[in-house]
């Protein structure tokens, strides 16, 4: 019997290397592009009031990937001194030296022209907006090191594909846009601060900065503002825009599920926060079902 080969001589290297840039993109991991993808959706569909052109539908989901993409490749590079130490990022590649910064560098303006390209066949007032969700992405990463509200600038650039959402589709941001870009910003300070707590006691012994150790003991209770406002911005919404009882039934699930959190994150336990943070997909989801459903019963 001829003897095995050599596991790693079994992967071609191309194919390893493809495997690092999939790990560095999270492609394994679709958390972080869901939470960007559905307050885009609500924006389009609200901004369309149903279904919104398919080319725009396309653009903007595609563009939600990559630049999602794009952010955690860049949030790689800018941490790559900070995640050695943290347990559950470690084992990143940048951390661990299996791909280099020059190269982590080349593959984030690759996604970020492809989605540029992407946008380029909207109109120019999204054009020019997407200059600002570049600038967002890629500063983002820095925040950690000066400011302990890093999870409010992330709200800033998830939701930014909500006022360029408007744009696309009409040409103008209204203020019911910017109404949804706080509420997401809310929103999204909540979850990614749920998400700080699985790393906190990594992060003060690193030097790094959070909402979370920001609001230290009074962590539950700055989440339940952040939530109570969040859900106060999604009322006002279904008030102005005479959305009906399908969009206020996906709201009531998405509060159910935000109650779940806590019961469940109170502990502050490391697993219980991280499962606490990942149960924000189906808050997006729910919402975002309410909405769609209540949009197309209007039509």
């Amino acid at each position: 019997m001829s003897a095995s080969r050599p596991a790693s001589a079994a992967v071609p290297a191309w194919r390893a290397r493809l495997r690092l840039y999939w790990a560095l993109v999270r492609g394994d991991r679709p958390i972080g592009w869901l939470l960007l993808l559905w307050p885009t959706w609500w924006g389009l569909w609200l901004a369309a009031e149903g279904v919104p052109p398919w080319w725009t539908l396309v653009v903007f989901s595609l563009g939600v990937w990559l630049t999602r993409s794009a952010g955690c490749v860049i949030n790689d590079y800018a941490d790559r001194w900070l995640d050695p130490q943290v347990e559950r990022t470690k084992d990143r590649p940048l951390a661990t030296g299996a791909v280099r910064g020059r190269e982590a560098l080349l593959l984030f303006a690759f996604l970020m022209l492809a989605a540029f390209g992407l946008v380029w066949t909207m109109n120019r007032l999204t054009v020019w907006m997407s200059v600002v969700g570049v600038i967002l992405a890629a500063s983002y990463p820095y925040l950690k090191r000066y400011t302990y509200l890093p999870q409010v600038y992330l709200g800033l650039a998830f939701g930014w594909g909500i006022p360029m959402a408007f744009a696309a589709i009409r040409g103008e941001v209204p203020a019911v846009a910017w109404v949804l870009y706080v509420t997401n910003i809310f929103w999204t300070t909540g979850y990614d601060t749920w998400y700080a707590m699985v790393d906190r006691e990594d992060d003060l012994r690193a030097g790094s900065k959070s909402t979370a150790i920001l609001f230290g003991d009074l962590d539950l209770v700055a989440l339940g503002v952040l939530y109570g406002l969040f859900f106060f911005g999604l009322a006002l919404i279904g008030v102005r825009e005479q959305l009906g009882a399908a969009y206020w039934a996906g709201v009531g699930v998405a509060f159910a599920l935000g109650v779940y959190q806590f019961v469940i994150g109170r502990t502050r336990a490391r697993d219980a926060c991280f499962k606490a943070f990942l149960s924000n997909h189906w808050v997006g989801m729910a919402v975002f079902a309410g909405l769609a459903v209540s949009l197309w019963m209007k039509g």
